[in-house]
């Protein structure tokens, strides 16, 4: 497995190179919406957001991802052109965090407009929920601005059986619109999209089964952290899901993940490294 991460090429994202297949990235969730599933929504306390980030980097955090939407299970997506309210959350946030943080930021968003305004303000990667498909313009302001793209896998429009088969086709067709728009294929992550549409099993099936999705060629950033099929598995509140989210991770590392998305940055930091240097067989101390 270390030896077909190894071939993926290294993604610039702002002055960070990520070097897929040296160790486990991580991405810290600075969430701005007042009614997030986890509990942690910070509204428009952008003194809160600033200081949370950069515990966060302090912990040790290589990306800081700033969304400014709910996207918790019965959510219906906003309208794309429907943007006033989430930039109201995350622009000044990021414009803070772009001068007093030294790791990039990620603006979580599937709305072009919303992207393109947060890149300017100095987002460095575009995470998208939706890998394209509510707004394929996203791909072209992360063309234009030379920005990694991260497309996830989302099943709430249309549920499926079979799932990894869907998943892998869903991304490779989103990976083919970001590419036709532009986007080089060493700025595209991809997300299977834990929750999103899928079952309690098929969510654990997605992390027994991450490996398939290393036939995309691409790095794969796995989001598994206080999930629901957590809580139904050890019958806990988001809060309490530390351990559980911890086991998702360890298990999601060994089978290719190449970045992991969490709540709790100093202790899945840890997990991560401690999963790196198993599966890699060696120490890593950075």
């Amino acid at each position: 497995m270390e030896s077909s991460k190894s071939l993926l090429a290294t993604t610039r994202c702002g002055n960070t190179e990520f070097r897929w297949g040296e160790r486990t990235y991580v991405m810290g969730i600075c969430n701005l919406s007042p009614d997030s599933f986890s509990g942690d929504g910070l509204g428009s306390d952008i003194k809160a957001a600033v200081a949370q980030a950069k515990h966060f980097v302090a912990e040790g955090a290589d990306i800081i991802d700033v969304g400014g939407e709910s996207t918790r299970p019965g959510t219906e997506p906003a309208s794309i052109e429907d943007i006033d309210d989430e930039l109201r959350l995350v622009i000044p946030v990021i414009e803070r965090l772009a001068s007093e943080i030294s790791v990039p930021l990620s603006i979580d968003t599937y709305k072009s407009g919303v992207a393109s305004r947060a890149v300017k303000a100095g987002a460095a990667m575009i995470n998208d929920i939706w890998g394209l498909k509510h707004d394929p313009r996203v791909a072209q302001v992360a063309a234009e601005a030379g920005v990694p793209v991260t497309l996830m896998s989302n099943q709430r429009d249309a549920p499926c059986p079979d799932i990894m088969p869907e998943i892998i086709s869903d991304l490779g067709r989103s990976i083919s619109l970001a590419m036709k728009a532009g986007v080089p294929e060493q700025n595209i992550i991809i997300d299977p999209g834990i929750g999103f549409g899928k079952s309690p099993e098929q969510n654990l099936e997605i992390i027994h089964c991450l490996a398939e999705l290393k036939s995309l060629g691409r790095p794969i950033l796995l989001g598994s952290s206080r999930k629901s099929m957590i809580g139904l598995v050890l019958n806990l509140p988001p809060e309490q899901r530390l351990e559980g989210t911890a086991a998702t991770l360890a298990i999601g590392i060994a089978n290719g993940a190449d970045m992991v998305r969490v709540h709790d940055v100093k202790q899945m930091v840890r997990v991560c490294r401690m999963s790196d240097a198993i599966i890699r067989r060696r120490l890593i101390s950075d």
